[in-house]
C-alpha cells in the first residue's frame, strides 16, 4: 500500500521549510551573509577571499582550477582575478608555457589583506561551530560528508 510518503519522508505537500535541503541552503545563506558583511571592511568580497586562501594554500593555480575550488564558474573566476590583480593582490603572468592556464600568486599586499580578512572570517565560522554541541560536531561534520558523497555518485 503506498500511502503517499517516499521511504518514509514526508509528502511533497509539507512544509519545504522543514526539509533537510531547505535547512542547508538557509545554514549557507546566513553564512554568506555574515561573510558578506564581515568581508566588505577589507574591500573583498566572498569568492575573493575564498580565491585568496586557495591561493595562499596553493599558488599556482590556474582560474579553471580556482573556480572548482572556489564553487564559481570559470567565467565568474575570470572577474575575480581581474579585480583582485586589479587591486593588487595577485600577479599572473600576461602569458605562460603551460597552454591556456594563467597561474596566478599573492602578492605582498593579497598575503597582508587575506591575513586581515581571516580572522573575521574565522571567527564567523568558530560562531557557527559553537553554536553545535560539542560532543555533536564530528558527527554532523561526517554527516555532511555523507550528505555530500551521495549526491556527488
Amino acid at each position: 500500500m503506498h500511502d503517499g510518503t517516499l521511504s518514509g519522508q514526508a509528502s511533497p505537500s509539507a512544509d519545504v521549510t522543514e526539509r533537510l535541503g531547505y535547512r542547508l541552503k538557509r545554514a549557507a545563506a546566513a553564512l554568506r551573509g555574515a561573510m558578506d558583511k564581515a568581508l566588505r571592511e577589507y574591500g573583498m568580497t566572498v569568492p575573493q577571499y575564498a580565491c585568496l586562501e586557495l591561493l595562499d594554500q596553493r599558488p599556482g593555480l590556474s582560474n579553471a582550477e580556482l573556480a572548482r575550488g572556489t564553487f564559481v564558474t570559470r567565467q565568474s573566476m575570470n572577474v575575480v582575478l581581474r579585480g583582485l590583480q586589479d587591486a593588487g593582490l595577485i600577479t599572473r603572468p600576461a602569458t605562460t608555457d603551460r597552454g591556456r592556464a594563467l597561474p596566478a600568486h599573492l602578492t605582498d599586499e593579497g598575503r597582508l589583506r587575506l591575513a586581515a580578512a581571516r580572522s573575521a572570517v574565522y571567527a564567523i565560522d568558530q560562531r557557527m561551530t559553537d553554536a553545535v554541541p560539542e560532543q555533536r560536531l564530528a558527527d554532523l561534520l561526517a554527516d555532511l560528508d555523507r550528505m555530500v558523497a551521495a549526491l556527488d555518485g
